[in-house]
């Protein structure tokens, strides 16, 4: 036996619509009879059936009830009725319960097989769109174990962003606008919002609105039908659909086009979108939530962004401090990317120097978080110790004074290799010890005086 062939089990009384229905079937399919519904239960015991073609009217039982017993003891069998009777009531009775079809006598075989083949190609559509959804989850779980959605920090600013997010994540559909500087993790807290909701077992969906372009904005959104225009090579799912039931992310709301503003706002509004190529109007049931760098004042203003799409999306907002606002959680960042980065890259780094910690508490951090986490990356790739130093941080992030006090230990950890700040270092520190007497100083580098002096100018070095 072929295991792609279906398995049918025609139930009938009558032995000529048995036989009729054999010798359609067996082509195609493996075909089992039964004349009463005691055999055809024994039959499905025995072997896997995928159809059921039965009789209506049969002794021991009436096709309904026989309809029940399958889909209570085999629900992956889909049913076929056949009937003499074609009333309504009876078809609306067996289609409720289960049934995929009805049929009245006398009926083409043709038919019959036209409905296996139509049932059969909704089954595989069916299951392979539970295998997307599966696969969505899983992916949706791989990316929030690679980013997190964990808000890292203490302070009070961040405690009451993490208290506003399981506020709304108790609604099901309110929108939230995230404001913040580019870099603070807006995405993070959006994430954050659809993990906590009832939707995180569907499709967080992110698009940056800034790169969609205006040509392809409705093909985007919506979607599009094979041949609707240049390049339509296939059905396209547009992100209303493929996020449906779950959440959506328009990053860098601010950025969007006016004219754009408006389609935006009428689907929103109405709830409903019409794919491009097609004239039918599609329902969805998304949670939206915006962000953008720009500030509560720039958005509501009115000038480049619409009012009414603003309010739309304000209904809950949040507002994401800035990293130099928060620098109570610098400490705790850079634990957390030293880490993540570590057990990325296996180097052996296990611990920050405390100059380097106490310098990026004190650093602006224009680039907020993701700035710090690329300082964090760029020094473990070059650190070849066990310990980030400030030697491994840029000039402008580590001052000269602060790198030359890095005194290292000749196991693991690194030395300062700048020969011109060791020269100049040095000198500050014999100049010290001399108490400025230049003199004594010049001594203490075995140098004359002259030569110190130099070097002094050279190195814009004074008292």
């Amino acid at each position: 036996m072929e295991n792609n062939r279906l398995r049918i089990l025609v139930l009938d009384d009558d032995p000529i619509i048995r036989n009729v229905l054999k010798s359609t079937l067996k082509e195609k399919t493996e075909v089992d009879i039964a004349d009463k519904p005691s055999k055809a239960f024994e039959i499905m015991q025995e072997k896997p059936v995928d159809f059921l073609i039965s009789d209506f009217m049969m002794p021991e039982m009436d096709g309904l009830e026989v309809l029940n017993r399958v889909k209570e003891k085999h629900p992956e069998i889909e049913v076929i009725m056949i009937s003499a009777e074609g009333d309504m009531d009876t078809v609306i009775g067996a289609l409720r319960k289960g049934a995929v079809d009805y049929f009245k006598k006398p009926f083409k075989a043709e038919d019959i097989w036209i409905s296996i083949e139509r049932t059969r190609k909704y089954a595989e559509l069916n299951a392979n769109l539970n295998n997307y959804k599966n696969r969505s989850k899983y992916l949706q779980s791989l990316i929030n174990e690679k980013l997190g959605v964990d808000i890292i920090g203490k302070s009070a600013q961040i405690e009451q962003v993490k208290k506003q997010m399981q506020q709304v994540a108790k609604t099901s559909d309110t929108s939230v606008l995230i404001l913040g500087e580019s870099g603070t993790g807006k995405e993070l807290v959006a994430r954050g919002i659809h993990k906590l909701s009832d939707r995180k077992d569907e499709v967080f969906g992110a698009v940056n609105m800034s790169a969609v372009p205006d040509t392809l904005f409705e093909s985007e959104f919506f979607g599009h039908k094979k041949g609707s225009f240049t390049g339509a090579v296939a059905d396209k799912a547009g992100w209303f659909e493929m996020a449906n039931r779950g959440t959506l992310f328009f990053d860098e709301i601010g950025e969007m086009d006016q004219a754009l503003q408006v389609k935006l706002l009428r689907v929103l509004e109405d709830r409903k979108f019409t794919k491009v190529g097609t004239q039918k109007e599609q329902s969805f049931d998304i949670r939206i939530v915006a962000a953008t760098n720009k500030t509560e004042e720039e958005m509501s203003s009115g000038k480049n962004f619409r009012n009414d799409l603003y309010y739309r999306l304000s209904t809950f907002t949040i507002y994401l401090p800035p990293l130099r606002e928060r620098k109570e959680d610098i400490p705790l960042l850079i634990d957390h990317f030293l880490n993540t980065i570590e057990k990325k890259m296996c180097k052996g780094v296990r611990k920050v120097h405390p100059d380097v910690i106490k310098t990026l508490q004190n650093y602006s951090f224009p680039g907020n978080i993701r700035e710090l986490r690329n300082l964090m990356e760029r020094a473990v790739i070059i650190c070849e110790g066990n310990e980030l130093l400030p030697v491994h941080f840029p000039e402008s992030i580590m001052p000269a004074k602060t790198k030359a006090h890095a005194i290292t230990k000749e196991c693991g950890e690194e030395e300062l290799l700048d020969l011109k700040e060791v020269e100049k270092q040095t000198i500050i520190k014999a100049l010290e010890k001399a108490d400025y007497n230049k003199n004594e100083a010049a001594k203490l580098l075995n140098v004359d005086w002259n030569a110190l002096y130099r070097r002094m100018q050279k190195y814009n070095i004074g008292k």
